[in-house]
């Protein structure tokens, strides 16, 4: 008896050991745990409470996060009402999960997603997308549409990788999925309002209530955010200031259960945006390097222009589910609406280098240019049946329609004569597509699964464009009409083996499309261009594993992609027009991973890391370079002048991506309450601007730093914060602008700023 408790106690040490034996086989959680003990953390053996799980639905079904075959992420909770803080809009997401990237050109609207390195840099309001966003199970096409503020959501899921079977179209890159919280049968709510530098107020608020405790409940929610501008316009004459914004946004969800095999949710929702368009600086980049110039300051300009952001926003959805005795009918139908205006200084500066004064730095001639969509719809409608034919096999089935109109203008102003119209094209473009799918589920035996399914998309589309009054003496143009069709099989398979309740591994091979695309910005350009269907192809192998008692969860993928006709977009260059291309294949590579710890009791760090190498493949491929004496690193073709872009990464994809946040929670001595302190960390790598390789317009390596503070008084449901954002005020370009100076944007600067919170 005694022998055997000798060797039970060795067998539960070395179980107890083991966890962190294999722990140290990783170098990113070597480095975690390494920041953390520098901090005075140290792992407990006991105490802290086992992670939460984690459900989600990315693939159309409630699943836990360890079970789906799909390199994913989540951010809800604590995590992110932290990296929200200050009024941030949607391109908070940049850098905060492996391999998603995200800038704008554009404000607060118009954000350009990438992950795994794909994404689109083109600035046009029908820009086709590689990374398709979903809100509450609607997709979101237009790039305006994307921009909607998160306010009073669950979670955000990011899916990473083609999505070629439940999602389809526009999914080479990814999805990533926004969840509002829903209506429930309780009564609750909450407020929350911050103040912070610059004047920032933002407000936030919801409120749930049952109107009838077994049929019905509403949800209605809130959100107003502004800013005051920061950045003094020293030009004599010109606009007050710059960088201010001021944005309403609303919606109301109601919950209809008549019956426990029938429900319907309406959710309505809408958005107002009043402020100032991306803020262009001119030569702000010191020639010969990627640095800004010495003299520059955050808070001064000089433009003799004018900055112009409004957006409205309207759309609602009813999604309806029966429960039938063959499994679970879905329907959702959804209408989205979308008008904007945007105007600015694209030269950066005042005057021209022909008409002085002129400045700051050299300006051959004046730009000013807005892009407008007077009229928009979209309508949508999905329709699938989730059965299972047994307890091991299952399926879903389903077809979607999609119906789109987008009318764009396209106008340029002489600045030098008081903002005269001087250019004016417009565009219409009608998309039409539909789409059947199935996946199917089969459980091989307990520990062994086996996911495929297959999607055959159609797509039509119709774009005219005319100019109507242009510049430079140039004619009319038009009107250039344009269809394009496609129908494109696309799909997946993935195989999971569960090695132990806590550890399992999995393979996908999975293939997704971009649908093909029309270029119709014709002020300055003659041609409307076109890039055919993009397909790719990508293989991931994955690992999920939970240790230490549940108490840390740890998530890998290696994966490897090639994608044959990429579409990219040249843009800007000496021609300063919008043109679209087809690269012959990008090749692709890299690691994601994801982690999850509970270190000791109230202690949460949470991590990521991931690699992506792309790479251009076309010899023959070139495209026009920077108008100013730019460094070109790129072998140039001596008799167009253009830069070869074969080898070449693709644009804003950064090699490297890191994020961590670390939250610590603890009940303070005297029953005063509860404090939390929190602080989190993103980085990206460099990123190239354009397609070809130059050294002034590119980003450098970006680290971004915030901090939280927060109190609940005992026995209260009240929250007093104070918080940071990029606290070490790292300041990058973000973009540039290369047919006219070294102009460019930056990031955003150092906030902080106090908030409350009270829950009801």
């Amino acid at each position: 008896m005694r022998l055997q408790s000798i060797l039970n106690d060795r067998t539960k040490r070395r179980e107890r050991e083991r966890p962190f034996k294999n722990r140290h086989r990783s170098p990113v959680l070597v480095i975690l745990i390494v920041l953390a003990a520098k901090s005075g953390i140290l792992l407990a053996q006991s105490g802290p409470q086992a992670l939460e799980e984690v459900i989600v639905t990315a693939q159309k079904q409630e699943q836990s996060l360890q079970d789906v075959t799909l390199s994913i992420d989540v951010l809800r909770g604590r995590e992110l009402a932290m990296i929200r803080a200050s009024a941030q809009d949607v391109l908070f997401l940049a850098a905060r999960s492996p391999s998603v990237y995200a800038e704008s050109s554009s404000g607060r609207t118009f954000p350009r997603f990438y992950i795994r390195g794909l994404g689109n840099t083109d600035f046009d309001l029908n820009a086709g997308q590689p990374v398709s966003l979903v809100y509450d199970d609607v997709v979101l096409e237009n790039s305006i549409l994307k921009g909607f503020p998160v306010f009073d959501t669950d979670r955000i899921e990011i899916v990473r990788g083609p999505q070629g079977t439940l999602y389809g179209r526009n999914t080479p890159a990814g999805v990533i999925r926004f969840e509002s919280a829903k209506p429930s049968s309780d009564r609750e709510g909450y407020l929350r309002g911050a103040f912070g530098r610059f004047n920032t107020v933002d407000i936030e608020g919801a409120f749930n209530a049952p109107l009838d405790s077994e049929v019905i409940s509403i949800r209605a929610s809130g959100l107003y955010q502004r800013r005051d501008d920061f950045v003094d316009n020293r030009f004599p004459g010109g606009e007050d200031g710059f960088e201010e914004f001021e944005e309403y946004a609303a919606r109301v969800q109601v919950l209809y259960q008549p019956a426990h095999n029938f429900s319907a949710l309406l959710n309505i929702h809408g958005r107002q945006l009043d402020g100032g368009s991306r803020l262009f600086r001119a030569n702000i980049i010191e020639p010969g390097t990627d640095d800004l110039v010495n003299d520059f300051r955050l808070t001064e300009t000089a433009q003799d222009a004018t900055q112009i952001l409004e957006v409205d926003n309207f759309g609602t959805s009813l999604k309806l589910d029966w429960q039938l005795p063959v499994g679970t009918l879905t329907s959702i139908s959804a209408y989205e609406t979308v008008r904007a205006n945007a105007r600015g200084d694209v030269d950066g500066g005042f005057g021209a280098d022909f008409a002085p004064p002129v400045g700051p730095g050299s300006i051959p001639f004046s730009a000013e240019t807005a892009d407008n969509i007077t009229g928009h719809k979209q309508i949508t409608q999905e329709l699938r049946l989730a059965t299972s034919v047994s307890r091991d096999v299952g399926a879903t089935l389903g077809v979607f329609v999609f119906y789109e109109n987008l009318e764009i203008e396209n106008l340029s102003f002489d600045t030098l004569s008081d903002g005269l119209l001087n250019g004016l094209a417009i565009q219409d473009q009608e998309t039409q597509a539909w789409a059947i799918f199935a996946s199917t589920r089969w459980q091989i035996t307990q520990p062994l699964e086996i996911n495929a399914g297959l999607r055959l998309s159609g797509e039509e589309k119709e774009l005219v464009a005319s100019r109507l009054v242009a510049p430079f003496g140039a004619p009319a143009l038009g009107p250039v009409r344009r269809d394009i069709d496609d129908t494109v099989l696309s799909g997946d398979m993935s195989v999971r083996y569960a090695l132990t309740k806590q550890h399992s591994i999995y393979g996908r091979y999975a293939r997704s499309f971009r649908a093909p695309n029309l270029q119709g910005r014709i002020v300055f350009g003659d041609s409307v261009t076109v890039a055919g269907t993009e397909i790719i192809d990508s293989v991931e192998f994955g690992l999920r594993s939970e240790f230490i008692g549940g108490r840390a969860r740890l998530n890998a993928t290696t994966f490897y992609f090639r994608t044959d006709d990429q579409q990219l977009t040249a843009v800007g260059g000496a021609g300063n027009f919008n043109q679209l291309l087809n690269a012959d294949s990008v090749n692709g590579y890299g690691v994601e991973i994801d982690l999850s710890m509970q270190l000791i009791e109230g202690i949460l760090l949470q991590a990521g890391y991931s690699l992506n190498h792309t790479e251009i493949e076309d010899p023959g491929l070139e495209v026009a370079v920077c108008a100013v004496e730019c460094t070109i690193l790129d072998p140039v073709n001596p008799e167009t002048g253009n830069a070869l872009i074969d080898g070449n990464s693709l644009p804003q994809a950064p090699e490297h991506i890191a994020n961590a946040s670390l939250l610590y929670e603890a009940l303070l001595p005297g029953d005063w309450g509860k404090m939390s302190l929190s602080g989190d960390v993103s980085y990206r790598s460099r990123v190239n601007f354009f397609l070809y390789d130059s050294v002034e317009f590119r980003g450098d390596d970006e680290t971004v730093v915030g901090v939280r503070a927060a109190f609940v008084p005992s026995g209260t449901t009240y929250e007093f914060a104070i918080f940071g954002r990029n606290i070490f005020d790292d300041r990058s370009v973000k973009g540039g602008i290369d047919f006219n100076n070294f102009s460019g944007f930056v990031s955003e600067p150092r906030t902080w700023g106090v908030e409350a919170r009270v829950m009801f």
